[in-house]
């Protein structure tokens, strides 16, 4: 069991997932640097395992489906960022960034939720025209 109590501002469990995803990511589409991606994986894995040893941590099918819904932004994220920078502007905008980032804040704070812990009060919201983005979350939950 990890003593919480010794830790003082280190990731919490979401942003663990998040960076997780992050670096998953960047492993497939940046394979120059993929050994070195592993290897941070793998060090994001042992301390997510530390976490989850801890009996109090829950795993249920909201923490799972935020965590797919966080993974899903961030390839959306880079997707849209990849494109914008080619020059690609049809789909592909800031704004839109911006919105999917406060999609996946929300998703890191469902994480947090469930288990406990520091969560992201900045949600930023969805502009009109990517209404269609938003998730439907269990309203039991927000």
């Amino acid at each position: 069991m990890i003593n919480m109590e010794e830790r003082k501002y280190l990731p919490t469990l979401s942003e663990l997932i998040d960076r997780l995803s992050i670096l998953q990511l960047k492993e497939v589409f940046i394979p120059e640097h993929k050994n070195e991606y592993a290897e941070e994986i793998q060090n994001i894995l042992h301390d997510i395992q530390l976490i989850l040893n801890d009996d109090s941590i829950v795993i249920n099918a909201e923490i799972i489906r935020a965590i797919v819904v966080l993974s899903q932004m961030n390839l959306h994220i880079w997707h849209n960022e990849a494109n914008y920078r080619k020059g690609v502007k049809n789909g592909n905008d800031l704004e839109l960034t911006h919105g999917l980032n406060g999609i996946r804040n929300i998703a890191k704070n469902k994480i947090q939720e469930i288990n406990g812990g520091r969560k992201d009060y900045k949600i930023d919201c969805l502009a009109a025209e990517f209404k269609d983005w938003e998730i439907s979350w269990n309203e039991n939950q927000e």
